[in-house]
C-alpha cells in the first residue's frame, strides 16, 4: 500500500494509537459515540437518500462506516450509500478485526469479507460504495474530485494531531461540501469552531457524548 500501518496498544479492550497516544473510539462506548456525534450530528438517518455521500477524515477502525451502513439499511433506503474516507495510517487488519469484535451487530462482513492482510481501498456492495484514500489528507483531499453531503471530522485529538485540524484543510472540507451539506465532530475546541466558521460553515456547539460535555456541528447554508 505504500503507507505506514498504524501501531496500536490495547487498554481495557480499547485500541489506542501509539503514534498519537489517543483512543480510536470512546472509552465508554464507541458505537454509541458514533451514533451521537456523527450520525445524529449530521441529522442522519433522516437525510439518507440514494447516492447520499458521507466523507470522513480518519478511517481508523471502520466503526463509523459500519455504523453508517447499518443505519442506512435500517432506514430502508433504496439505492446506494457512498462513503469516502481519508486515512494516512491504515490499521493492520488483525487489529481492525479485533477492534470491531465488540460490535457483533454491525455488518462487519461488508468490510472484512473483502480484506486479507491489507486494508482495501475500494469495496462495492449491493447498497454501498466504500473508498478509502490513503495518504496525508492535506494532499489527497486537494486532489479529490468528489463532494460530500455529510462530513465526519474524526481525526485524533487536535492537541495530538494538529495537522488534521488546520485552517487550510478545514477550508478544503468546506469546498468539498454540497449545498446544504453538514459536518459533525467530537471536538469543541474554540480555534477549530472559528476555523470552520471562517471556512464558510454555520457552526454550533451542542451536547457531546459521554465524558465530552460538548461537540461541534454545522452546515453550509
Amino acid at each position: 500500500m505504500g503507507q505506514d500501518q498504524h501501531k496500536i496498544e490495547w487498554r481495557e479492550g480499547v485500541p489506542i494509537s501509539t503514534r498519537f497516544d489517543d483512543p480510536f473510539y470512546s472509552l465508554d462506548d464507541g458505537l454509541a459515540e458514533t451514533r451521537h456525534v456523527f450520525l445524529a450530528g449530521n441529522d442522519l438517518p433522516g437525510r439518507f437518500a440514494d447516492g447520499f455521500h458521507v466523507a470522513e477524515l480518519g478511517f481508523g477502525t471502520g466503526l463509523n462506516f459500519l455504523a453508517t451502513l447499518a443505519a442506512f439499511r435500517d432506514a430502508g433506503v433504496a439505492g446506494r450509500l457512498h462513503f469516502t474516507s481519508f486515512e494516512a495510517y491504515p490499521m493492520d487488519m488483525a487489529d481492525l478485526r479485533a477492534a470491531l469484535s465488540p460490535y457483533p451487530t454491525l455488518p462487519a462482513d461488508a468490510l472484512l469479507a473483502a480484506a486479507a492482510d491489507t486494508l482495501p481501498t475500494r469495496i462495492e456492495g449491493a447498497d454501498f460504495v466504500l473508498n478509502i484514500i490513503l495518504g496525508d489528507a492535506r494532499d489527497t483531499l486537494a486532489r479529490w474530485d468528489g463532494r460530500a453531503d455529510a462530513w465526519y471530522l474524526d481525526g485524533f485529538s487536535p492537541a495530538k494531531n494538529p495537522e488534521m485540524w488546520g485552517a487550510e484543510l478545514l477550508q478544503m472540507v468546506r469546498n468539498k461540501t454540497t449545498p446544504g451539506g453538514t459536518f459533525a465532530t467530537y471536538t469543541a475546541v474554540g480555534d477549530i469552531r472559528r476555523a470552520l466558521a471562517s471556512a464558510g460553515f454555520t457552526v454550533e456547539r451542542v451536547a457531546g457524548y459521554g465524558r465530552k460535555r460538548h461537540m461541534t456541528r454545522g452546515r453550509v447554508e
